[in-house]
């Protein structure tokens, strides 16, 4: 059997309009693509029983992403997945195909909407998958009349790191991914980073984040102090100085070089107009 490392969710987020929905038509252009499949397609089974997890751990999201979780082929670790709720008539797809549209319009998922092809079918459920280079990095199983899911939608769903998406498909996306010293891109359950949000009135901080899950951590820039203290675990300060024994991971995003110490209270980012220290983010930190 054909097993991946990564796995992805999408957010769970009911939306109104289902497959017999209204909506533009040529957002859904190309969703289901033609092509060979592949010589050795997954071959394991299409239903596997999964759990949503109250903590999300690395091996609870495995467990969540069922038979999708397995077919996928990530260069890295898990990322993200799990299953679908319930639904009424109206939502549910008459074909497969509208079930794969049906997961995009009930789970609101961020992944690509266009270019998956059927991987294996069965008489009450298909994979469909989008892959990179011939390797699956997304994966949705669709499944007909399941108990409290009439007609064709979503019963499992997972995807690879974003970083092993398509470029065309991430530059559009609010999240920035970071290279390694060999240029290559780092996956974002390692590192990334982002702008701050314009309804939080956070347009001038930047977050960088690490890790992933239960040892995720995320630190800020805020050089117009628009978080407020309470917000940070310590000042940011825009005129740092590398401490003795600073070390550079080697990760970059244009001039920017992230070094660390062994203190995780905050890290360094080395650029053109000099170094950085981007203080820790309190736990549960939001909108007020």
């Amino acid at each position: 059997m054909r097993r991946g490392l990564g796995v992805a969710t999408a957010v769970v987020a009911m939306a109104s309009v289902g497959c017999g929905g209204e909506g533009d038509e040529e957002d859904w252009a190309g969703l289901v693509a033609g092509g060979t499949p592949p010589a050795t397609p997954y071959d394991g089974p299409l239903y596997v029983p999964g759990e949503e997890p109250e903590v999300y751990t690395l091996e609870a999201v495995r467990t969540a992403a069922g038979a999708a979780g397995r077919a996928l082929e990530c260069d890295g670790e898990i990322y993200s997945g799990g299953g679908s709720g319930s639904w009424g008539k109206s939502d549910g797809g008459r074909t497969p195909e509208e079930g794969l549209r049906a997961f995009f319009d009930m789970e609101q998922a961020d992944d690509p909407r266009h270019g998956y092809r059927v991987e294996r079918e069965e008489a009450d459920r298909v994979l469909f998958s989008f892959d990179v280079d011939g390797r699956t990095k997304v994966a949705v199983v669709v499944a007909k009349d399941q108990k409290g899911r009439p007609g064709w939608g979503p019963e499992s769903n997972a995807t690879c790191d974003p970083a092993e998406l398509p470029a065309s498909f991430t530059e559009s996306k609010p999240y920035e991914i970071w290279t390694d010293r060999n240029g290559d891109r780092v996956p974002l359950a390692e590192v990334s980073s982002h702008a701050g949000d314009a309804h939080c009135g956070w347009e001038t901080a930047r977050f960088l984040s690490m890790g992933h899950y239960e040892d995720d951590r995320t630190y800020a820039r805020d050089p117009d102090g628009v978080l407020g203290s309470d917000l940070l675990t310590a000042p940011y300060d825009g005129e740092a100085a590398l401490p003795e024994g600073a070390r550079d991971t080697g990760f970059r995003f244009g001039d920017r070089q992230l070094w660390l110490t062994d203190d995780p209270s905050k890290v360094y980012v080395r650029a053109s107009g000099g170094v950085e220290a981007w203080p820790l983010v309190k736990d549960g930190m939001g909108c007020r």
